[in-house]
């Protein structure tokens, strides 16, 4: 008889986890890859003015829920302080362009040397956006007074180095991906976040002495984590038959044998979230470029970043979060095309001889396997994007 243990069960899932010696060592190796990233996020610029820095920090709502993002190395103006995001931009831009371009279209149809291609792309794409976004952090943060004026050469060392910490951190992702747990990338990003909760805990609740708030607080996360695990574990069965050649002897028989094909209500997972805020953060973060300083009158580039900043209070701020809730929806449909257009199911189904019952092969699988996959993407979207405008 099996001996049951008296722990819980989650810390008896951490035990057993720890007990399998290929699983041990994806968790040790993705904890060490965040250690370096923690790391680096610290390591800062030379030049800059943390003082000023810090009161750009605190009058600028839209820069402190970008440092959120980036775990406080944006706040260090550290080599890290862009973060994974212009990465994440140039996975927008080639998804975008993936249905476009017949090429890349064929590259996408070609398997995992195909998707490899493509990622490659990205990775390539990934450095000019780079550069340009840390051109457009540095001019911000001199406009502002963190940073001096500076010659050519200062300069192009500080755009060196933000670009080759995005690529370093993009790198550690991809490493992470292929030796740890889960997406290297998400992974990054879901750290960077997790290292800026203790202290917007600590001073948001805990300063002042707001127990009940902490309470409540706790309770809601950890009910819309489980709903979200509910959502993403969540599928419809697919019944699919085999028909099968057998012979006996002299004779040939016809064998069926059945499985199904289970289609997730949220096979995007978190990437339409991730996809839609970057979007929605970069026409506030240029407009920071050319806003005019406080205590001046605004001008159009002021009235664009209140419009796209997460902190306008209503009515005005309601044009963020309904649009917000937009781009989630339409990137969750997007996206969920993209991979079953790479996965090509209908077509996988007939060449292993496979087929729906009722459902003819060819173009009435695809038209069937479209209807579905549109009737159960709606749970998932509009339950991502609700989780991204709650509160």
């Amino acid at each position: 008889m099996q001996q049951v243990s008296g722990r819980p069960r989650l810390i008896q899932a951490l035990f057993d986890a720890f007990s399998l010696p290929d699983l041990r060592r994806r968790l040790l190796f993705t904890v060490g890859m965040l250690v370096i990233f923690r790391f680096v996020a610290h390591v800062p610029l030379p030049g800059v003015d943390f003082a000023v820095l810090n009161e750009v920090f605190e009058q600028n709502q839209l820069l402190g829920m970008l440092d959120l993002f980036s775990g406080g190395a944006m706040r260090n103006f550290s080599i890290a302080a862009m973060g994974v995001y212009p990465y994440i931009t140039a996975s927008i831009v080639m998804q975008l362009l993936v249905p476009v371009i017949p090429q890349l279209r064929s590259l996408s149809q070609e398997g995992e040397a195909g998707r490899r291609r493509i990622n490659q792309f990205t990775h390539w794409l990934t450095i000019p956006l780079a550069a340009l976004q840390g051109y457009a952090q540095l001019a911000l943060m001199r406009s502002q007074g963190a940073i001096g004026e500076a010659a050519a050469l200062p300069t192009v060392a500080i755009i060196v180095s933000l670009t080759a910490g995005t690529v370093f951190l993009v790198w550690l992702g991809e490493l992470i991906t292929e030796r740890g747990i889960g997406n290297g990338v998400s992974i990054i990003i879901f750290g960077g976040i997790v290292a800026g909760l203790p202290e917007m805990i600590g001073r948001g609740v805990i300063a002042k002495e707001n127990i009940v708030g902490l309470i409540a607080f706790l309770i809601i996360g950890l009910a819309i984590v489980a709903l979200i695990v509910i959502f993403t574990e969540g599928h419809r069965r697919i019944p699919v038959q085999y028909a099968r050649t057998a012979f006996r002897g002299a004779r040939m028989y016809r064998q069926t044998g059945s499985t199904y094909v289970p289609l997730r209500v949220n096979t995007a997972g978190m990437i339409p979230l991730i996809f839609a805020m970057s979007l929605m953060i970069f026409p506030g973060t240029i407009a920071s470029y050319f806003a005019s300083p406080q205590g001046q009158t605004p001008n159009f580039a002021s009235t664009i970043m209140t419009w796209f900043s997460p902190s306008t209070p209503l009515p005005v701020g309601l044009f963020y979060w309904v649009l917000y809730f937009l781009m989630v929806v339409a990137f969750s449909f997007f996206y969920t095309m993209v991979i079953f257009e790479q996965m090509d199911l209908a077509r996988t189904l007939q060449r292993q001889g496979g087929f729906i019952p009722g459902v003819r092969p060819g173009k009435p699988t695809v038209d069937y396997l479209n209807k579905v996959i549109n009737s159960i993407t709606w749970g998932g979207a509009l339950f991502l994007a609700f989780v991204a405008v709650m509160p």
